[in-house]
């Protein structure tokens, strides 16, 4: 199959709806045909259509014209610096870099390119643990993930998905397949700011939005001083991305309990989602006084359709139509009988709900004992001063890791080392109790709110196990 049959049919049934930002369906179709035409006609030849802009009207046309032409489309991280975006262009050529320009080219009619053989999108983990690389969707993968999940012109003329992830993460061009195959307006968001969010999402009367954990906890902070902002017109709201503080989704179920709420789950080498906590099980954990029950705010849910969950010596193994699995340039982490082996820690319960307690390097070893960093990070998150917090391991002589931690306060808080230290021993006890504590400004993070672990152990390397600031 090729992609752009979804803006095809998108464009036949619904050409006059608005498709995102002031563009429609039948709008999207003309000018990603335009594109295509662009991309058939340069000399080289090329493989790609490359873009490092943010998100914008241009979004759906980069995509879908990428895929009309049968080429490769790799969103960059335009934030990043020129020399690192070069070397990222390089491993992606031979490319065409997309800008505004692209939008002026005449709609030559022309019809898609019938299943082509080069990947449909290209698009860079995150690198949290080390360099990022390429990985490769193809439109079987993306097509899935639509077709498992989705219905066909489902969504309502009145319903607007408020686009906020940059277009370099998996969640933004799933949402831009996503938004146009049921048939709702996509608004983009160019940089993301929590007032700035709300205020877009009145005014365009926003039903429908994808955010990152970093970003609803600011979301969450600006509700808990002004309850009045409230999105008037939410009707959804699903996040993902990274590991969700349970403290952080309980104080959004409690100002928004009129919103649905879905723990989307997955890996840009999965297509995006694969599980899926949905709002009522959001509903009855959070009204739950059975610990286990309660608990099932930090899993992730249940599967999807045609994916299915193991868990082999603790790490997290998926498989499905949806996965790609393969990288430019390196070896497939796709075993022979179609498991990718994530890399993430994790269990099942009872239920066949997902937990996911992250990356297997995270895990801090401290006496022969695993510790994760989500515990320790989330009774931090109860402390009322406390903002954010990053819980690493350090090589240590005597217990082989040292719990070390990174904290950031709320603003205008102040903090004593010495009294988190208390707050976790008294909740965790003396194992878990970081050996030290530092407060910083902010948690070196990437662009869609992922904790950069490494960058925060590199920070903390010279800490010899005395608290300070």
């Amino acid at each position: 199959m090729n992609l752009a049959m979804v803006l095809e049919m998108a464009a036949d049934g619904l050409g006059d709806r608005r498709a995102i930002g002031n563009l429609t369906y039948a709008d999207v179709r003309a000018l990603a045909r335009g594109v295509a035409g662009r991309l058939r006609s340069t000399a080289p030849p090329v493989t790609t259509l490359a873009s490092l802009l943010p998100n914008g009207d241009h979004l759906s046309v980069a995509l879908f014209g990428a895929c009309w032409a049968g080429v490769s489309y790799a969103p960059l991280n335009f934030r990043l610096p020129e020399v690192v975006r070069a070397q990222l262009l390089a491993r992606v050529e031979p490319a065409a870099r997309f800008d505004e320009s692209w939008l002026d080219e005449p709609d030559g009619g022309e019809p898609f390119v019938e299943d082509p053989e080069r990947p449909a999108v290209l698009l860079f983990t995150s690198g949290t643990a080390a360099a990022p690389k390429a990985a490769v969707l193809h439109h079987d993968n993306l097509g899935a993930y639509l077709f498992n999940t989705l219905e066909f012109a489902s969504a309502g003329e009145e319903e607007a998905a408020l686009l906020a992830v940059p277009p370099f993460h998996i969640a933004g061009v799933a949402a831009v397949l996503s938004s146009t195959y049921v048939g709702r307006r996509i608004v983009p968001m160019a940089q993301f700011d929590a007032d700035d969010w709300l205020r877009l999402s009145a005014a365009e009367s926003v039903t429908h939005a994808f955010l990152v954990p970093t970003m609803l906890a600011r979301i969450v902070a600006v509700l808990e001083a002004d309850p009045s902002r409230r999105p008037p017109a939410l009707r959804s709201l699903a996040y993902g991305g990274a590991r969700m503080p349970r403290p952080v989704i309980e104080r959004a179920l409690d100002l928004m309990p009129e919103v649905d709420f879905v723990n989307a789950y997955g890996l840009t080498e999965t297509s995006s989602t694969v599980a899926v906590l949905g709002p009522e099980d959001h509903r009855e954990a959070l009204a739950s006084d059975d610990p286990a029950v309660r608990r099932r705010l930090e899993s992730c849910g249940r599967p999807v359709p045609s994916v299915e969950f193991r868990i082999a010596g603790g790490e997290v193994w998926i498989r499905g139509n949806q996965v790609g699995g393969g990288y430019v340039g390196t070896e497939s982490q796709v075993d022979a009988a179609g498991w990718l082996h994530t890399g993430d820690r994790g269990f099942l319960d009872d239920e066949g709900y997902l937990f996911v307690e992250g990356r297997g390097d995270d895990v801090i070893i401290r006496g022969g004992e695993n510790i994760s960093p989500a515990e320790i990070e989330d009774t931090l998150l109860r402390h009322p001063a406390v903002v954010a917090a990053a819980a690493v391991g350090l090589p240590d002589v005597e217990w082989g890791e040292k719990v070390v931690v990174m904290v950031v306060p709320r603003a205008g808080e102040g903090l004593d080392p010495t009294a988190l230290q208390e707050w976790v021993r008294q909740e965790l006890g003396s194992i878990k109790t970081p050996d030290a504590v530092v407060v910083a400004d902010e948690l070196p993070q990437t662009p869609t709110g992922k904790v950069l672990r490494r960058e925060v152990r590199e920070r903390l390397g010279d800490i010899s196990g005395r608290s300070r600031t």
